[in-house]
Order: structure tokens, then sequence, then C-alpha cells
């Protein structure tokens, strides 16, 4: 079954997020990081929050990822009902392989293996 296993808030100042969520919430987080992103998971039980900036430049958006087992095949499913890849899989770290879709509506989903 797949899991949320990832959720993330970016937008125009990604250090004013950071800034807004960790006080906000208490959460320590890792702004060592590419592209001026931070992450935090404020327990390991917890969904992993990434905030930083739009990478468009846009004003943002709040997205979750879904851990699956073949972002490949799950890509295809979703464009076979009628979404669309927004972002190929790529792996913006070790060990962390991440893509987007877009449902037939627009909303845009990550997903990680």
């Amino acid at each position: 079954m797949a899991k949320i296993v990832h959720a993330e808030v970016v937008g125009k100042d990604g250090p004013a997020l950071h800034r807004f969520y960790g006080q906000l919430f208490g959460w320590k987080q890792n702004t060592d990081l590419p592209g001026g992103y931070a992450m935090t998971n404020p327990d390991d039980s917890g969904i992993i929050l990434g905030t930083g900036p739009a990478l468009d430049g846009s004003a943002g958006w709040v997205t979750f990822y879904v851990w699956v087992d073949s972002i490949d095949a799950t890509l295809a499913m979703a464009e076979s009902l009628g979404g669309r890849t927004v972002m190929p899989k790529f792996s913006p770290a070790p060990g962390n392989t991440i893509a987007m879709f877009a449902d037939p509506e627009g909303h845009v989903i990550g997903l990680s293996e």
C-alpha cells in the first residue's frame, strides 16, 4: 500500500518559510541543503516537512509525496488515467528519488521511491 512520506511548502521567500514553520511548531530544521531548501522531522514517527523557495519563482504550493514501489509505473498509470508528468524522475540527493505529476484537475502530487 502506498503511504504519504513527505510534505512540502514552497514559496517566494524560503528563509521566511523556514522561520515561520520552525517558530510555529518548534521544529529544528536542516537548512544545509541545496537551493535554499530545508527539511524537518519533528520526531521519527512524523511526516518530513520540506520548506523552501519555489524554483520557478512563483507564489509556490503545498504538496505531499507518496512512497511507491515504482515511480516509472506510477507515472505511466497516472498518465493513462488522465494525469500528466510535471517533473520527471530524478535524484536530488543520494538515496532519494522523486517525481511529480498533476491529476486531471491540475493538483500536483509528489512520488518517492
